[in-house]
């Protein structure tokens, strides 16, 4: 049995719905991330609570947290850090920007220009940052979550593909249900309410975390079901509508995700219907759909649902 995944994300969802409401698939998608050593890009329009549950997702992490504010000057070493002269020792110091932290949160990314964004795919991918030639490692469970407004607000650029490509997941918020965003005014309506700061959150042991992980090797995935993965990543590459289809990246993070998502439900191993439900999270930030088919108003995520709905299912997932 796979308890301890399950038991993990019952803390997550029972702590950070002590702040946020109505949130719980991304609070879902945040611990498929945590488990995968993943990152994550919450987009939506502002005034979502993105950034509210992003901080309280690292203070119940118990890590390092810390926060950078995307805007059109932001430079690549604001993140990283910059060596700055010591007039007592007569030498350079290396003096840390934020990634080196255990949670960064990056708000919205998409106002932060080419060049800066740029900066953080070495950190997502390697775990490393290089300054002046000299490369420095970040924290083991060093982990992005930022924060994206909808690319034709004014004072956006679109992120390069090979970035989107380095979030595991990409998770659409969407306006709350009148009963939470009554909640939301229940408790927040008064001025000064801030859950930040009224509201303790019990942070998750870091053996938790690392048992979640380790029972991840008991889930079997079966040759039928790599097919499948492989089948639906081809069917990508192949689609006329599409220019640019998954990586190997992008497969490798829908076979983890599916594999994490069987541990969550507490099975044994992995169905199809955990690669579907993971893949509106993994694929459409990663496709980039043909000229004609977004002259025909298609979309990543249309595309995705004819894929799933022509690729064929394995009838013996388990196996």
């Amino acid at each position: 049995m796979t308890e301890q995944a399950r038991a993990l994300e019952g803390a997550l969802q029972r702590e950070l719905g002590r702040v946020a409401y109505g949130v719980e698939e991304a609070i879902h998608a945040l611990t498929i991330a945590l488990i995968g050593r993943g990152h994550v890009l919450l987009e939506g329009p502002p005034g979502l609570g993105k950034t509210l549950l992003s901080n309280a997702f690292a203070r119940v992490l118990g890590g390092v947290f810390k926060r950078v504010q995307g805007t059109a000057d932001l430079m690549p070493t604001d993140l990283t850090g910059v060596h700055v002269f010591n007039a007592d020792t007569r030498r350079f110091e290396f003096r840390e920007g934020p990634l080196f932290a255990d949670v960064v949160l990056v708000d919205e990314i998409n106002r932060a220009g080419p060049k800066t964004q740029s900066a953080l795919l070495e950190a997502m991918e390697e775990r490393f940052v290089t300054v002046d030639g000299e490369r420095f490692r970040l924290p083991d469970d060093f982990l992005v979550v930022a924060t994206q407004n909808p690319r034709e607000f004014e004072g956006t650029y679109p992120l390069p593909e090979s970035q989107l490509d380095r979030f595991m997941l990409s998770v659409q918020m969407s306006y709350p249900a009148r009963a939470d965003e009554a909640r939301i005014l229940a408790e927040y309506a008064l001025p000064g309410a801030s859950p930040r700061e009224t509201v303790e959150l019990a942070a998750v042991r870091r053996d938790a975390l690392a048992r979640a992980r380790e029972e991840l090797a008991t889930v079997h995935v079966s040759a039928a079901l790599t097919d499948y993965i492989l089948d639906i990543v081809a069917a990508t590459r192949q689609s006329a509508s599409v220019s640019l289809g998954l990586s190997s990246r992008a497969a490798l993070a829908l076979a983890r995700c599916a594999r994490i998502e069987a541990a969550l439900r507490g099975g044994e191993f992995v169905v199809p219907d955990d690669v579907k439900r993971v893949a509106a999270w993994v694929i459409p930030h990663r496709i980039a759909l043909a000229p004609d088919a977004v002259l025909e108003g298609l979309s990543a995520s249309s595309e995705l649902e004819r894929i799933l709905d022509a690729v064929p299912v394995p009838r013996e997932p388990g196996e």
